[in-house]
């Protein structure tokens, strides 16, 4: 019932910045809260940030102070602005929705989208 349609991502040098954006359209009323994961080659799927509905976030350790999540509830619309970019954030990144009342299990993803970093 949820589609969720992800724009952005690329080749940037490190030190600069790139942006990230993920679509919901559907049944999106149910949706708490949206975010952005990340996945590098040999390592599992892990959080980069997410933003709940209510306006509360949460950032991986290892990108605080350089990324920034927002929202536009309205549009069903979330962004992830990148800067100070490493090579180490190297990943391919998902979009991620979850929906009140549910647990994980039912989280919806996007198709994720390459974001290469170059030293």
């Amino acid at each position: 019932q949820v589609q969720l349609v992800e724009s952005g991502g690329g080749l940037v040098q490190a030190g600069g910045s790139l942006s990230l954006s993920c679509a919901a359209s559907g049944s999106t009323g149910s949706i708490s809260a949206m975010g952005w994961y990340r996945q590098a080659p040999g390592k599992q799927r892990e959080l980069v940030a997410r933003i709940w509905n209510t306006g509360g976030t949460v950032y991986a350790d290892s990108v605080k102070g350089r990324f920034t999540i927002s929202r536009d509830n309205a549009a069903n619309t979330v962004l992830l602005q990148m800067n100070s970019l490493k090579p180490e954030d190297t990943a391919v990144y998902y979009c991620n929705a979850r929906f009140r009342g549910l647990r994980p299990d039912n989280d919806y993803w996007g198709q994720g989208t390459q974001v290469t970093v170059s030293s």
